[in-house]
């Protein structure tokens, strides 16, 4: 049996504060956003045009890429199984089927590979939760381009404030959180189930009692 490597005293030293100092900087993104009266008010908005979107019989698309692709496939999976109790599923789908994407990266450019499932499938009424961090992710300006023109509603969902996505959106929703990528990222799936959650108490009170 190999014995493990001596970890010196110094570096458990440098992990614990970078472990703090992690700690610490989402906090800090949390407390900022909480006191984003502005930003609060465009999740509220939102949360009104995703229940608005269901009850109308429309669907739900999400797309982003990397990070923001899975946190799309987060938000789709929680609305069309559960998220707090059992109740009936919602139309919504995250934008990741692999075969489409390497189909159209490879005949379109990846650029489109958003916009083509989004003119492929989406319909007037319907809605797109459009997430990227920097708000200039090329595909997804080019899917909420696309999702317009049918006559969708867009969230935008970005980590930087004034994006070129977040002008495209009905709703602009930005969490700019510090210097990194991963801070605004943290927020992005607070927000995401936030809007879940307001989904559900709109659209299933009786998951939620009294309270």
């Amino acid at each position: 049996m190999t014995t493990p490597p001596t970890i010196p005293d110094a570096d458990h030293a440098d992990a614990a504060g970078c472990i703090r100092q992690a700690l610490s900087q989402a906090r800090h993104a949390l407390d900022a956003l909480m006191d984003n009266a502005a930003t609060l008010a465009a999740i509220e908005r939102a949360g009104d045009l995703l229940c608005s979107t269901f009850s109308s019989g429309g669907r739900v698309y999400a797309c982003g890429n990397g990070g923001s692709m899975s946190d799309a496939m987060h938000f789709a999976e929680e609305l069309t199984g559960r998220f707090r109790g059992n109740r009936a599923g919602l139309p919504a789908q995250a934008i990741s089927d692999v075969g489409h994407l390497s189909c159209v990266a490879n005949d379109f450019g990846y650029d489109q590979v958003f916009a083509r499932y989004v003119l492929s499938h989406g319909r007037a009424g319907d809605c797109l939760l459009a997430i990227s961090t920097s708000g200039t992710s090329p595909n997804v300006l080019a899917a909420a381009r696309a999702a317009k023109d049918l006559g969708m509603r867009v969230i935008a969902l970005t980590g930087r404030a004034g994006s070129e996505l977040g002008a495209l959106g009905d709703v602009s929703i930005a969490t700019p959180a510090g210097a990194w990528a991963d801070r605004a990222q943290e927020l992005h799936i607070k927000v995401i189930h936030i809007l879940i959650e307001l989904v559900e108490r709109r659209l299933f009170p009786e998951n939620y009692g009294s309270s």
